[in-house]
């Protein structure tokens, strides 16, 4: 019975890969599960900050962020014959100051665990962008869904440096999705009423 349970929430998940545009992201609604595959890069509140400075001098990224999504993880060491250390997401309301210019510079996902801002929600509609949510306390089963991790940018904060994955099947929720709807704010609605 598990297995057949399995199967079944299986073929109902969405799979997406990166780089993603607005014909993908809109065909996401909020509490859609999805699984993602290609390159996401890794940032934390260093990383970030470090971003919003180089946009303000009007210089580049290390990376293209363009239709990119930031994993907002700092992963653990790789033990060896592993491709990465446990990777969970971290706290994104911590990144909500930085988002607002990330997203006007082509953001188009964001992966962490918790709820955004009103004014990151606004700009994720303006500017058609989608945010996922990652399942807290299992870093060392999502490490799994790596196939390739390297550091691009920022060295020096050691786990905070910016990571470029590549990962495969990687399980996630569309906590808000273009429009604006949140899963978080819609689920509570529905459990309170029971």
């Amino acid at each position: 019975m598990f297995e057949s349970r399995t199967k079944e929430r299986l073929l109902r998940m969405i799979k997406i890969d990166t780089p993603l545009d607005d014909g993908k992201i809109i065909k996401l609604h909020a509490g859609d599960e999805v699984i993602i595959g290609g390159v996401v890069y890794t940032a934390r509140d260093k990383a970030h900050k470090r971003f919003i400075e180089t946009l303000r001098k009007g210089d580049k990224l290390p990376f293209d962020i363009a239709g990119q999504i930031i994993f907002y993880a700092g992963p653990a060491p790789a033990k060896p014959g592993e491709v990465i250390g446990s990777i969970g997401p971290t706290t994104s309301s911590r990144m909500d100051s930085f988002a607002l210019e990330l997203l006007e510079h082509g953001l188009k996902g964001m992966i962490g665990k918790g709820p955004r801002s009103k004014e990151v929600k606004e700009a994720m509609v303006e500017h058609k962008a989608v945010y996922f949510t990652a399942t807290g306390g299992v870093a060392a089963l999502l490490s799994q869904y790596v196939k390739r991790a390297k550091i691009v940018a920022y060295e020096d904060l050691g786990p905070e440096a910016v990571y470029e994955l590549e990962i495969e099947d990687f399980p996630v929720v569309v906590a808000v999705d273009c429009r604006g709807n949140d899963f978080y704010v819609e689920s509570s609605k529905i459990w309170s009423h029971e």
